[in-house]
Order: C-alpha cells, then sequence, then structure tokens
C-alpha cells in the first residue's frame, strides 16, 4: 500500500488520465483535500489507491468512484485492452467479444468503452440491444461464435457498486491460468491515453437475439408437463423482469404477478436495502403480495437475473426456501424426468460449501456427482454436466445452452416441478420430505462476518489455523482441511473444512464478492421410524451449538 507521502503523486498521474468529468473532479476535490493533510481524505485515497482491482470470484467488483481500487472508465479501458491484447495473442488475431450490460450506474458507458476498445484494436465488438439479464450475454457467446463474452454487472450487490464479468469462447466464466495472463496484460497498460478508443465501428444487435434465447430458455421445460401454476415475480429493481415475463409466455405458463414496485429497473433499487435475495427483507414485498393474493409460489431474482429465490407457503406463512433445497429440487426433477446414466450429460455438480444431498441423490440414480471451488466458474467447466448449483440460488439447468447460473432457466424449471406436483396434489414441500426420508435429513445454515477492512479477515483466518479447534459444538472435530492446500484434488482456494464426529461439516472462507467472511454449516440426521419433525429438530440443534461456537471463532 503507498505511503502517505506517495497518495498525493499518485492521485495526480491518476487524474492526468482519467477521461470521465465526474472523475476527474471527484478526485480533484479528495486530492485538494488530502494536500492540507485532512485524515479523512488521506484515508479514502489510500483506500482507493491500494491496488488495482482484480479478478474474484466473479470478475471485476468494486464501489464505483476514482481510483485503480475502484470501478471507473480508466479500470474498464484498461481492463478491456488487456482482455483483447490476450485474446489477439492466445486466441485470434482479430477477436470476437459480445458485451452486455445491464441498469446499474455507468454500466451501458462501461459497455461502450470495452466495444470501442476492442474495436480499436482490430476485433469485433457485439453488443446487447440494451439492459439485459447476464443469461442472455452468456448464451450470445456461444450462439455468436465469439471468442470472449464481457457483462457489465455487479450482480446483487449495492447500489453503489458495478463489476465486470469475463468470459472465454466456451462460455465458461474465466478461471487459471487465463485470469493471470489476463491481469498481466492489463497490468502492461500504464496508461489510459496510450489505449486506442474506436469513435464508432461496433454492431449494436437486435432483437433476434433475445428471441433466440427466449426460445432456447423455454426449451428446457418438457413440451408435455402441466402448465396450470400461478407465481408472484419480483425482480428486485434489476433487468429480469421482461425477459422472464416473455419466457413464461413462450413455455405456456401463465404470467407471473409482478410486484410492481419492483419490476422496472432502478440502480438505486430504492425498496431493498441490499438487492440481494438471500439477504433479510430483499423478498419482503413480494412475500406480502404472495399473504394477498395465494399463489402456488413466489420467485425472485436477483437484479441481473443470474440467480433464483424461491418461496413458498408452509403451515400458513410464506417462507424463502434455503438455496440447497431448491438445488436438490431442481436435481430430483431432472433425475424424475430422466438421465440416461450412459449419455453425455450425466453430472450433477455443486460447489465445496453446497450440501452434500445431491451426490446422495446421485448415487441412489447411479449418476456422477463432482464436487467444485465455490463459483460457476468452476461448475459450469465439469466435462459432462447435467446439472450443477450453488448453495447462493445459482443453478444450471441447460449446461449445453449457457455452462452458468441462469435465474431465468430455473424459473422456469421450478415453475414446471411446482406446477407437475400440483397436479398430483403434492407440493415443493412434499417432495422434499420425500428427499429427506430417502436420503436423512441435510440441514444447512451459514452466516457472514461483514468488516470494513479486509485485514480483519486474514486476520481470522490466521487465528483458526493457529489454533484449530478440537470440538465444535461440544462435538469433536475429526479432520480439519486446509483448503489453500488444495482438497479432494480440487485446486487452492483460501478456506478451511471441518468435518466432527457426527458428520456435521463447517466451512469458513471469504467471499469472492464482498467484504465478509462466510461460514457454512451442515448437518445430517439419518431418519428413525419416519419420524421426520424428530430428525430436523436434531439437526437444528447441532446446527444451533455449532453456529454458536464458530461466531465466537470468527468474531472480527
Amino acid at each position: 500500500m503507498p505511503t502517505p507521502t506517495d497518495l498525493i503523486p499518485l492521485a495526480e498521474a491518476w487524474l492526468t488520465d482519467d477521461p470521465d468529468p465526474q472523475t476527474r473532479k471527484e478526485l480533484s476535490a479528495l486530492l485538494e483535500a488530502a494536500r492540507v493533510s485532512d485524515e479523512t481524505a488521506l484515508a479514502d485515497l489510500a483506500d482507493r489507491f491500494s491496488g488495482f482491482l482484480e479478478f474474484g470470484t466473479a470478475g471485476l467488483r468494486g464501489a464505483l468512484g476514482a481510483g485503480p481500487n475502484r470501478m471507473n472508465r480508466v479500470v474498464v479501458i484498461r481492463t478491456a485492452a488487456g482482455l483483447t491484447a490476450y485474446l489477439k495473442q492466445r486466441v485470434d488475431p482479430q477477436p470476437t467479444v459480445v458485451i452486455g450490460f445491464d441498469a446499474r450506474h455507468n454500466s451501458d458507458v462501461f459497455a461502450r468503452d470495452t466495444a470501442a476498445v476492442v474495436t480499436a484494436a482490430g476485433g469485433r465488438a457485439l453488443v446487447l440491444p440494451r439492459p439485459l439479464p447476464t443469461p442472455v450475454l452468456a448464451f450470445a457467446i456461444g450462439h455468436l461464435g465469439a471468442d470472449a463474452g464481457v457483462m457489465v454487472t455487479a450482480s446483487h450487490n449495492p447500489p453503489q457498486d458495478n463489476g465486470y464479468k469475463v468470459y472465454l469462447g466456451d462460455g465458461s466464466q474465466i478461471v487459471p491460468p487465463a485470469d493471470a495472463d489476463i491481469s498481466a496484460h492489463i497490468s502492461a497498460v500504464t496508461s489510459t491515453a496510450d489505449v486506442p478508443l474506436a469513435a464508432s465501428g461496433w454492431e449494436t444487435l437486435d432483437d433476434r437475439l433475445l428471441e433466440a434465447y427466449v426460445a432456447a430458455a423455454a426449451a428446457v421445460v418438457s413440451p408435455d408437463s402441466p402448465r396450470e401454476v400461478s407465481i408472484v415475480h419480483t425482480a428486485l429493481h434489476g433487468v429480469g423482469s421482461d425477459t422472464v415475463l416473455a419466457a413464461f409466455e413462450a413455455a405456456g405458463f401463465p404470467a407471473p404477478q409482478a410486484v410492481l414496485t419492483q419490476s422496472a429497473p432502478d440502480p438505486e433499487f430504492p425498496t431493498v436495502s441490499f438487492p440481494n435475495p438471500e439477504e433479510p427483507g430483499a423478498i419482503d414485498a413480494a412475500l406480502a403480495q404472495a399473504r394477498k393474493v395465494q399463489p402456488d409460489l413466489v420467485l425472485a431474482n436477483d437484479p441481473d437475473a443470474d440467480r433464483c429465490a424461491v418461496a413458498v407457503e408452509d403451515r400458513g406463512d410464506w417462507r424463502m426456501l434455503r438455496g440447497d433445497e431448491v438445488g436438490a429440487l431442481l436435481g430430483q426433477h431432472l433425475i424424475n424426468r430422466g438421465i440416461d446414466p450412459t449419455g453425455e450429460r450425466t453430472v450433477l455438480a455443486r460447489s465445496i460449501v453446497s450440501s452434500r444431498l445431491l451426490g446422495a441423490m446421485a448415487q441412489a440414480a447411479g449418476l456422477r456427482a463432482e464436487e467444485t471451488l465455490t463459483g460457476f466458474k468452476w461448475i459450469g467447466r465439469v466435462p459432462g454436466l447435467r446439472f450443477g448449483y450453488e448453495e447462493a440460488l445459482g443453478y444450471c439447468v441447460d449446461p449445453g445452452t449457457v455452462p452458468d447460473k441462469d435465474g431465468i432457466t430455473a424459473a422456469l424449471l421450478v415453475a414446471e416441478l411446482a406446477a407437475t406436483l400440483k397436479q398430483q396434489g403434492r407440493t415443493l414441500l412434499d417432495l422434499l420430505d420425500d428427499l429427506a426420508l430417502a436420503h436423512g435429513v441435510h440441514q444447512t445454515d451459514a452466516f457472514s462476518v461483514r468488516v470494513e477492512d479486509l485485514a480483519l479477515i486474514g486476520a481470522v483466518m490466521e487465528r483458526l489455523r493457529a489454533t484449530p479447534p478440537t470440538e465444535l459444538g461440544g462435538v469433536a472435530v475429526t479432520s480439519v482441511e486446509d483448503l489453500a492446500d488444495g482438497a479432494g484434488g480440487l485446486p487452492p482456494t483460501e478456506g478451511l473444512r471441518y468435518l466432527l464426529a457426527d458428520d456435521t461439516r463447517v466451512i469458513a472462507r471469504p467471499s469472492g464478492t464482498e467484504p465478509k467472511l462466510k461460514v457454512y454449516l451442515e448437518a445430517i440426521v439419518a431418519v428413525e421410524t419416519d419420524d421426520l419433525a424428530a430428525a430436523r429438530t436434531e439437526a437444528d440443534r447441532r446446527l444451533a451449538a455449532v453456529r454458536a461456537t464458530m461466531e465466537e471463532l470468527t468474531r472480527a
């Protein structure tokens, strides 16, 4: 990190290289305060110049603002130049890059800058016609035969953030060593002024691409399956509403009833404190509407519609299903529809922090199960993938078309499952009961430790490594795996995994997209004499005890 005496010259050099009047004005005001030794301004500069944004679990992501540790035109132009240089060297001297963007602040500007860089470098830039969901961009790469794709989005992050997600030509997000190679090319770009920008010459795609995506999405449901299901849907002020409605119409479902206060794109996300369906309160408006109109289920997409949340009525009120519950439901639905064990796509995959239930289901069905690192950049590239999910509400139900999480096709498949069960006089909760009886109760929980200073996360992880717990929640720890050393043949990643004597599992790892430490818990309890209630009560007890201990151990 630069010292205070280095900060002002660094900021002045950045200022002269910044083509954006808005961020220049912002940085100029900050510099003026820093020159008179304003401590707040110096601390702000130190954070902004602590390093260049790097590719994490889902590409670049950070707060909008001036400086290398923020999302701005300088960072985007240099990133686009580095990506294009990588593609020209490794893929094609004249690469084709398809570019999408959501409705967040400056997403259209960053998309246009990316197109200008690619075009000036001799590549072909194809820009989506308007703000659209991330799955449309992921689909477009394969559909158009592009060498790479860029999606400008911060997904479910707060309003002040934006991001830059990169896909390669196979439709998967970047992983090592490509991320390091691209980063090296980005680092070689030391001046934005030296990056050629075309004034025109890129192509803006028309609605035929969106129509092709909608047709492909509608095809994930069986043509002869039931369609009678009523749904309340919220887009959480993101870009999913129109595409969801089009996909449901194309698939023959009744139109979902929108939560009107959240259906139009709005970069300020005015009705939610945090536009992530996982966060408490995020889908309260949808649940309130459900209590009034009594639909069969509630569906929610995050702002770029690559995630899908599901809520159901449970004992007289509405609750959101956990991501692991939806993952199990979708996996079983696909198994029930028929997966040929001798076919090309037979693998059910989950991230390392997701429930082990999917593995038990795959084994019972004679299918292969795979465990990957967190993030769809790993899940999407599993050979032979038929279905993959991560507990953070991400589901890939059509990997041959979109090898990434897709909240729209997942919503369609959930609707098909709910309609099928409804025709049988059953519900999603009934199927969850079936799975628990067949494979044992797999109860999961998670909590996060949010921090302002990222160094605190490193301190907690160092403390856990220095003094490994011998018991958690009163149960002996039988194994400790340092994921940084690699585990189960997986690439090294930051995190720790504990297995307890009663088969409870605990994983602690830093988030790849937000400043927080995440802790994931799972208890497995066999169901004796069909007493599901007793097994679930015991699982809850185990989770509560372990969670209490882990909350103490991870206090920042």
